[in-house]
């Protein structure tokens, strides 16, 4: 349904959400190995995750990744920065032109699972989905 990379971002950031010690910068290695990713392509995720200002950096070797203190971050926020509006835009038989004026032949069917899509998406923030995980009801890997 996302790309790879929206895929591991979510993780990182439900799994960022989950740090019971607010505060405690969280290594990449741990990040990698908790959400069962590979290495480089989990640091370059979290390199876009950083310049969106979804998450905080800090080099070195006490340093690590955390969430801001700030709002509440959704899903849809995590997949817009790191996959863009296309999910949510673009034409899914891959016509330039798809639009209310000149629909293509499914236009009318994937626009409502679209729009369901982005309303789930708008309306679930990583502090929601991160209880059934501490509660072990959701897991990151298996």
């Amino acid at each position: 349904m996302f790309s790879r990379a929206g895929e591991i971002a979510l993780k990182i950031m439900i799994y960022l959400a989950t740090d019971q010690q607010k505060g405690r910068w969280i290594g990449l290695r741990e990040i990698v190995q908790e959400i069962d990713s590979p290495e480089a392509f989990t640091a370059k995720v979290l390199q876009r995750l950083t310049r969106q200002g979804l998450i905080r950096s800090l080099r070195g070797p006490s340093g690590g990744f955390q969430l801001p203190n700030r709002r509440a971050v959704t899903l849809h926020e995590i997949i817009i920065a790191i996959d863009g509006e296309g999910i949510f835009t673009k034409c899914v038989l891959g016509l330039a032109e798809c639009s209310e004026s000149c629909p293509c032949p499914v236009h009318d069917k994937f626009k409502a699972v679209r729009d369901h899509l982005a309303g789930v998406l708008i309306s679930t923030t990583i502090e929601e989905v991160k209880e059934g995980l501490l509660l072990g009801h959701y897991y990151l890997k298996v």
